[in-house]
């Protein structure tokens, strides 16, 4: 297995990161889905991505906080991002036309606070074997605030 590399975990970081790419420009991501959501890549670097969503109200749960499974969505898409970015030759944030995807095998979420207004998803591969990527994720506010955290596993598939 290789190691590629982690989250630094500090609340400076993250509202650092959330400052710098606040307003930078956003490409909207292919799948419907996540069109239909508003999820917005905002960096995609190897081993690492992260995506922005402004919190609409149809994107909340009863208490006007972003729903659980907007969030988790979330983290999914950033976590299998950063594993695909290792992947493939070409840091497309489309996955058409590459020779590898990834499919979610396992993942854990820990929501930690609630979820307004924009949010950043920030994904990071920590070690890619032979067809198994193992990477974290992070659901921050504005401010660095955490929201969520998640760990999953990947899958490298060869596509048809």
């Amino acid at each position: 297995m290789t190691e590629v590399h982690a989250i630094d975990d500090s609340n400076l970081t993250r509202q650092a990161l959330a400052t710098s790419l606040a307003s930078a420009p956003g490409t909207l991501l292919t799948i419907p889905f996540l069109r239909f959501l508003g999820v917005e890549s905002v960096r995609y670097l190897p081993g690492d991505a992260v995506l922005r969503l402004a919190i609409e109200p149809h994107l909340q749960n009863s208490f006007d906080r972003v729903h659980g499974g907007v969030s988790m969505t979330l983290l999914d898409v950033c976590m299998a991002m950063a594993a695909r970015s290792l992947i493939n030759e070409s840091l497309a944030v489309s996955a058409q036309g590459e020779s590898h995807g990834v499919v979610t095998i396992e993942m854990k979420t820990s929501f930690l606070a609630p979820g307004v207004g924009t949010l950043f998803a920030r994904g990071a591969c920590l070690q890619k074997g032979a067809s198994l990527l193992f990477c974290e994720g992070q659901l921050f506010d504005l401010q660095g605030g955490l929201v969520a955290k998640a760990s999953g596993t990947f899958k490298a598939i060869r596509r048809s």
